[in-house]
């Protein structure tokens, strides 16, 4: 399948640190050319209206009036509580999410338009149940939009602008079982063979599946805005995060680099042959690594830049690596086996080395759009990707492990209109990607780009570039004074 892609460009130099551009017109907010700006801004109910109090007396009481109806011991009531704990969290969340009341303090107005202005119901029983202003479950709605008795009106990231209008995003008892009986027992497992089916039937699924909102890079993380009032391309957006990542660990010729979870080795073979590294990929993905060390045999680096197909549990140790990346594949790590992984990182790394950390995350003061979107990730795209936390989260196990944190950056934004980018690579190559996967497919990567965009942009999930290094004494701190993000200093002419 050949796909169709946007032109390329040259990369723009990236912002320098003092001197960010100002929107041209900067008469209203969201004004740079380069964004998807939203059409209709609206809070949504969540933390601020949840009391954490309530939860917290049902986690110890259910269990307590459990032991005092079966005559239990304290032994066995501390083990009901710690075994009923997750599932008592998250029926309480559900039953919440019902009830919740929205802000008050609203952006703008709903336009309050009838349900058949945004989407098109074509089985009768729920045509009945949700039309004109009956608004209809965003949970409902995707998953009869994937079996094809939905269609939408229009442009998909139009609607999705819009979903406030004709959705409501309570947690459905089909999205708290997936939670209970799916996601928990995963989030507690993490094995090696788990990990791997979830990868490769993720990933290996087909090349030019991927190439079709990725282009020709083949990058599935984040990009990085470099002109904000110009409409850079997806590769100039990809090239410039290359180029920020290798400056920011500093790169060196002859440095040994570790990319941990390379996808299909863009990073690696850039650095080899940009930087001059010997850099070596680990992935889970066969088409990965296949297609990576072809690439860089075609780049000329093919004895400097190398893909194994391996669990990272099973990296060589030794020799230690100068500097060691990690561009979004941590959150597969998953909660449990975090820590773990982190001591292995500090393990592979020199004690002068760098190690880049850059990981997808989710903002504490949370809303239920938020869980919605995640269960509707963690089911379709992104299955196993449970360590997707709060930054504080990650720097505190990264601290606790034994780094010191330098850097930390949120780039949320750009993962917005890097996002953007894919979708629209994606509706332009719909007609081949219906022909080679079928419809179902393309819905379910429709929709996922499109209400990515807006979850990025709104700050829902958002993504942290984190540089750490040893916690040491003898650590050269020195060496990190300059330029702690990479931008250029602004200097006067």
């Amino acid at each position: 399948m050949t796909v169709t892609n946007a032109p390329q460009e040259k990369p723009a130099e990236l912002p320098k640190l003092n001197g960010h551009p100002s929107p041209k017109d900067n008469s209203s907010p969201f004004s740079f050319k380069t964004m998807y700006p939203p059409k209709l801004v609206v809070e949504c109910a969540g933390a601020a209206a949840f009391d954490n109090r309530v939860l917290f007396a049902l986690i110890f009481a259910v269990p307590y009036l459990f032991s005092r109806l079966f005559s239990f011991g304290w032994t066995t009531q501390i083990i009901l509580t710690g075994i009923l704990a997750p599932a008592i969290g998250a029926l309480s969340l559900w039953g919440f999410s019902y009830i919740a009341p929205h802000p008050t303090d609203q952006t703008d107005p709903l336009p309050n338009k009838p349900l058949e202005t945004y989407i098109k119901i074509h089985d009768e029983e729920l045509s009945a149940k949700y039309n004109k202003h009956k608004k209809i479950p965003m949970e409902l709605f995707f998953e009869r939009y994937f079996d094809g008795d939905i269609d939408i009106v229009g442009d998909c990231l139009d609607v999705f602008e819009k979903r406030y209008d004709w959705a409501t995003f309570e947690i459905t008892w089909s999205q708290a079982k997936f939670f209970i009986f799916q996601w928990i027992p995963e989030l507690l497992w993490h094995s090696k063979k788990q990990d791997e089916t979830q990868v490769r039937d993720h990933y290996d699924r087909g090349d030019d599946f991927y190439e079709a909102f990725l282009g020709p890079m083949m990058v599935y993380t984040s990009g990085m805005v470099g002109n904000p009032n110009e409409r850079e391309s997806l590769e100039v957006l990809q090239t410039n995060k290359l180029d920020e990542v290798c400056k920011r660990v500093q790169l060196q010729p002859g440095d040994r680099h570790l990319d941990i979870g390379c996808g299909w080795g863009t990073l690696v073979c850039h650095a080899a042959k940009n930087y001059g590294t010997q850099s070596l990929g680990i992935t889970l993905g066969r088409n990965q690594t296949a297609h990576g060390n072809n690439k860089a045999s075609e780049m000329g680096v093919g004895d400097r830049a190398e893909l194994l197909c391996m669990d990272y549990r099973d990296i060589p140790r030794r020799p230690r690596y100068n500097k060691i990346t990690c561009l979004e594949m941590a959150e597969h790590v998953g909660v449990r086996h975090f820590e773990t992984f982190l001591h292995q990182v500090r393990d592979m790394l020199e004690d002068d080395g760098l190690f880049f950390l850059q990981i997808a995350g989710l903002r504490g003061a949370w809303q239920y759009e938020d869980f919605v979107w995640g269960l509707f990730m963690a089911k379709y795209i992104f299955p196993g990707a449970d360590a997707s936390c709060p930054l504080n989260w990650v720097v505190g196990k990264l601290e606790k492990c034994g780094f010191e944190v330098r850097t930390s950056h949120t780039i949320g934004i750009h993962y917005s209109i890097t996002i953007g980018r894919w979708y629209e690579n994606w509706m332009r190559n719909r007609e081949k990607i219906i022909s080679s996967y079928g419809k179902r497919w393309f819905r379910i990567w429709e929709v996922f780009l499109a209400w990515s965009v807006i979850i990025a942009r709104q700050g829902s999930s958002t993504c942290y570039q984190i540089l750490a290094h040893k916690n040491r004494n003898g650590f050269d701190r020195s060496k990190l004074m300059l330029k702690p993000l990479g931008f250029e200093e602004e200097t006067s002419s």
